[in-house]
C-alpha cells in the first residue's frame, strides 16, 4: 500500500492543563534505556483513505487506513522498525480522517461497558436454572446500570459553576457500578414519621452528598 498521499495524524489532548503549572520531567524513558529494557516506541502516525466497493454491493464504502510507525529498541540500541496498519470502514463522509479514527477509538469504551455489566452490575451472570428467569435477571441488572448513567446525566449544571458541575457529571457517568452503589445508594439514613409527614435523616456525611441533593432538588 502506498502512503504517498497520506497525512500525519494529530491527536487531540484528552485533558487541558494550566500553562502556569511546571512541566514535570519525563524520566521513565531514560530509565528504560539505562537498564536495557525492551521498548516499543511510537514514532509517527499517518492516515489515508480510499473507496472500496465489494463485488456484490451496490455502493462503495469509505476506508480510512491508519499506519503506526513503531521503533523497537533495547537500551540505547535500535533493534528493528515495524509498521502496524488499522482499517476503519464507514459510510460517513462528513467526518475528516482524523475524526473517523477518533470516533472509532472512542467507541472502544464499549469494552468497558461490557466489563462493568459483567463484574459491576453482574448482569451477565446466570444465577437461576431457567432461561426466562436468567433473561429477566439480565434485564433488571442492565436497567440498574442504565439508572446509574441517567443519574449522572440528570445532574443539573448551573452557569455559575459550569466547569465544576460538568466535571462532577462526567465523573458519575464514568463511575463503575460498585462505587456508585457505595457512594450514592448505600447511605445510612433514619426514617421518622412525624405527624403527617416522613422525615429522612442522613446519619453520615459524604463528599458526594451535595451532588445527590442538587439532583434531588432538580427532580
Amino acid at each position: 500500500m502506498l502512503f504517498d498521499d497520506s497525512t500525519e495524524l494529530v491527536r487531540k489532548a484528552k485533558h487541558a492543563f494550566s500553562t502556569t503549572r511546571a512541566k514535570q520531567p519525563r524520566i521513565k524513558e531514560e530509565i528504560v534505556k539505562e537498564r536495557g529494557y525492551f521498548n516499543k516506541r511510537l514514532v509517527a502516525e499517518d492516515a489515508l483513505e480510499f473507496e472500496y466497493k465489494p463485488k456484490r454491493a451496490q455502493k462503495s464504502y469509505r476506508i480510512v487506513v491508519l499506519r503506526k510507525w513503531i521503533v523497537e529498541a533495547r537500551g540505547q540500541r535500535t533493534i528493528a522498525e515495524d509498521f502496524r496498519y488499522f482499517f476503519y470502514i464507514t459510510n460517513d463522509r462528513s467526518l475528516s480522517r482524523d475524526e473517523v479514527i477518533a470516533e472509532s477509538n472512542g467507541r472502544c469504551n464499549q469494552e468497558n461497558l461490557i466489563e462493568q455489566l459483567k463484574n459491576g452490575a453482574r448482569a451477565l451472570h446466570a444465577p437461576v436454572n431457567t432461561l426466562n428467569a436468567n433473561w429477566a435477571y439480565m434485564v433488571i441488572a442492565s436497567l440498574a446500570w442504565s439508572l446509574k448513567v441517567w443519574f449522572g446525566l440528570l445532574i443539573p449544571v448551573s452557569p455559575r459553576h459550569r466547569e465544576e458541575h460538568e466535571a462532577e457529571r462526567e465523573a458519575v457517568v464514568r463511575m463503575d457500578f460498585r462505587s456508585f452503589v457505595q457512594r450514592f445508594v448505600l447511605i445510612p439514613a433514619q426514617i421518622v414519621r412525624s405527624g403527617r409527614r416522613l422525615v429522612y435523616r442522613l446519619l453520615a456525611w459524604r463528599p458526594d452528598l451535595p451532588i445527590f441533593f442538587r439532583l434531588l432538588d432538580a427532580l
